[in-house]
């Protein structure tokens, strides 16, 4: 098939849904099918409110247009909300293209966390934006039910996967720091809840390996953390591997792929008992999720990383993949 895929998130970001994008669209190109990636880097871009590392491409519709007519695609997909993906709707509703999206991040929530803006607009925005879609990707079952409870039709799973050759378990030589090591990586954001983690009296050392807008702050709070900034490739993968136990912090995310590439590094989870967590960690053996995240991290350090490990291998970009492959075919 002929596919498009619109993105408002792209590199140099660094999150889940640029981690998906990525390895979906390679995966899909190695399945034999052809795909075109519209992404801000193609248009002139303006940072977001609240998100000043954001390029987002306001008003790029009438350079869009001659990219998706020209390729004459058989499906289109909408994988984020934003300025390009509300362009690309608006050209599918015009000339009469169905198409599938996806919900892939609680953005009313963190919006407002950042800027205060009112949560029934946002939430009301993106009713609308998915009305017309044939298929509305989720990741998981808990995110499918909220979903539909909110009037939400026509939802499709679309799970997500982890690259088991980069994250693995390799040897915790790599820091050298006092031991256990607590880790956390991702975005260091407001959403993140990252100072539940922070403020936790854990034995050993604290490791965050990301940035974000609350890096400055909490960095200078918390003096005997290690802030490692973003990472990427084998320096992430090795980070990860040398960790005792992943802390999770999060009570907003939809999926968290880290959480994989974590269990794929042989490396336990610490998470609250809420939304991702509860759908990813289906397995004790592999995760503690507690209201307690401190009895969480403490107790996940007894756990088997070869359990972890297997547990992983179930997550393949190439399942998740034709997932997506099968919710298109579906809808055409």
């Amino acid at each position: 098939m002929r596919i498009v895929l619109i993105s408002d998130a792209w590199h140099p970001q660094i999150n889940g849904v640029v981690t998906t994008v990525t390895n979906t669209v390679a995966t899909l190109k190695t399945l034999g099918h052809e795909v075109e990636l519209i992404t801000p880097d193609r248009f002139k871009t303006y940072p977001w409110p609240g998100y000043p590392d954001v390029g987002m491409a306001f008003l790029c519709g009438p350079s869009l247009r001659p990219i998706i007519k020209a390729f004459k695609p058989d499906a289109i997909h909408l994988v984020t909300e934003g300025s390009i993906g509300y362009a690309a709707r608006r050209y599918c509703r015009e000339f009469g293209y169905r198409y599938t999206s996806s919900y892939l991040s609680q953005f009313p929530e963190y919006f407002k966390m950042r800027t205060g803006f009112p949560m029934l607009l946002s939430e009301t925005y993106l009713r609308w934006f998915h009305s017309e879609s044939a298929r509305v990707m989720v990741a998981t079952p808990s995110l499918e039910q909220e979903m539909r409870q909110k009037g939400y039709q026509h939802l499709a799973r679309w799970s997500r996967g982890v690259n088991t050759e980069l994250f693995r378990p390799r040897t915790k030589d790599f820091i050298q720091d006092q031991r256990p090591i607590f880790t956390y990586t991702g975005r260091v954001a407001v959403e993140k809840n990252i100072e539940a983690f922070l403020k936790l009296e854990l034995p050993g050392t604290k490791y965050v390996v990301g940035d974000g807008s609350q890096r400055d702050v909490l960095e200078k709070k918390y003096p005997d953390v290690r802030f490692m900034g973003y990472q990427q490739g084998e320096n992430l993968a090795r980070l990860m591997a040398a960790a005792d136990v992943f802390v999770f912090p999060s009570r907003t995310d939809t999926f968290g792929v880290v959480l994989l590439e974590a269990l794929a590094s042989g490396v336990p989870v610490a998470a609250y008992p809420v939304q991702a967590p509860n759908d990813v960690i289906t397995n004790s053996t592999v995760g503690i999720l507690n209201e307690d995240l401190q009895q969480a991290a403490l107790t996940a350090l007894s756990l088997n990383p070869q359990s972890c490990r297997n547990y992983a291998l179930e997550y393949t970009w190439e399942k998740c993949t034709q997932q997506f492959v099968d919710n298109i075919v579906q809808m055409i």
